[in-house]
């Protein structure tokens, strides 16, 4: 696998990590032809990492989409417009779908465009009869795109009670200092504090937040917690929950203009039999 560099996100990137929320109720219109555009030409520039090709369609109810019925069951209300996303099934797949589609989801967050991460509640068999889609394609997601209505339905009340979806877990639950018997400090963590601060507040699935993190040096190791996980299904949502994480670590980084690059280590020190080590960040001293 090719590791690549990947540019800074031309927006205010830890104002937009602070003011994204998951939108599930939202105005019955589609988008302006020109925030449309505007998104869909960024898209267009975004890369991830793991040089991995991510692919973004865009459906939509009032153009091309009518006749489909879009499945959510009833988790999403008055959407017009979604975009959906493949990739063929590699290494590091759904790292790039997180770390990519997340950049472009905090631009829509900088352009006022609710947007919420579906991995689960809803029908890939009616999506997929509004994409271009190949048999070998991973679909592991979609999100709904639009103007956030000022009342949130019922469902969305429940949802976002039920997840605790303001809730984020602390810093000892995340962070590791050298190996996984020490924990990690702000003190410690330095001039990368402001990092692992909006890698803290990153989403992710049911908010489990399944990423450890050790700093070793200038290093920082990113591993993905597979306890409770079960199928190999779960395991790629995981991921792909990493690589929203290094999203927010890596674009916060390059904001601050903090330089370094993604490489694969072989660590010395003992990891844990639930942890499974995804990739790691060498950050220029």
């Amino acid at each position: 696998m090719r590791l690549i560099e990947v540019e800074k996100m031309p927006i205010d990137i830890k104002k937009a990590i602070n003011e994204r929320v998951s939108t599930r109720s939202f105005q019955e219109k589609s988008l302006t032809d020109a925030d449309k555009t505007k998104l869909m030409e960024f898209n267009n520039t975004l890369n991830n990492p793991f040089d991995v090709n991510v692919k973004v369609q865009y459906i939509s109810k009032e153009q091309g989409a009518d006749s489909v019925k879009l499945g959510t069951y009833g988790t999403i209300k008055g959407a017009k417009d979604y975009l959906a996303l493949t990739v063929k099934d590699e290494p590091y797949a759904m790292e790039a779908v997180g770390y990519q589609f997340e950049n472009l989801i905090l631009y829509a967050t900088e352009m006022g465009i609710g947007t919420v991460w579906l991995a689960a509640t809803f029908s890939r068999k009616d999506f997929e009869k509004a994409m271009d889609i190949c048999d070998d394609d991973l679909f592991p997601c979609i999100c709904p795109v639009g103007y956030s209505s000022e009342k949130r339905s019922i469902i969305e009340k429940f949802t976002r009670a039920s997840l605790g979806s303001k809730k984020r877990k602390a810093w000892g639950d995340l962070f590791y200092n050298t190996d996984f018997t020490q924990l990690l400090t702000k003190s410690d963590a330095g001039k990368y504090v402001e990092a692992l601060e909006m890698l803290r507040l990153a989403p992710s699935s049911t908010n489990g937040q399944p990423w450890a993190v050790i700093k070793e040096g200038e290093t920082f190791h990113f591993f993905c917690n597979y306890k409770n996980s079960i199928s190999e299904d779960m395991k790629k949502i995981k991921h792909l929950d990493i690589g929203i994480a290094l999203s927010h670590f890596h674009q916060t980084l390059l904001s601050d203009g903090l330089e370094g690059k993604f490489e694969n280590i072989d660590t010395e020190f003992d990891v844990p039999e639930e942890m499974h080590y995804v990739i790691s960040f060498v950050g220029s001293k």
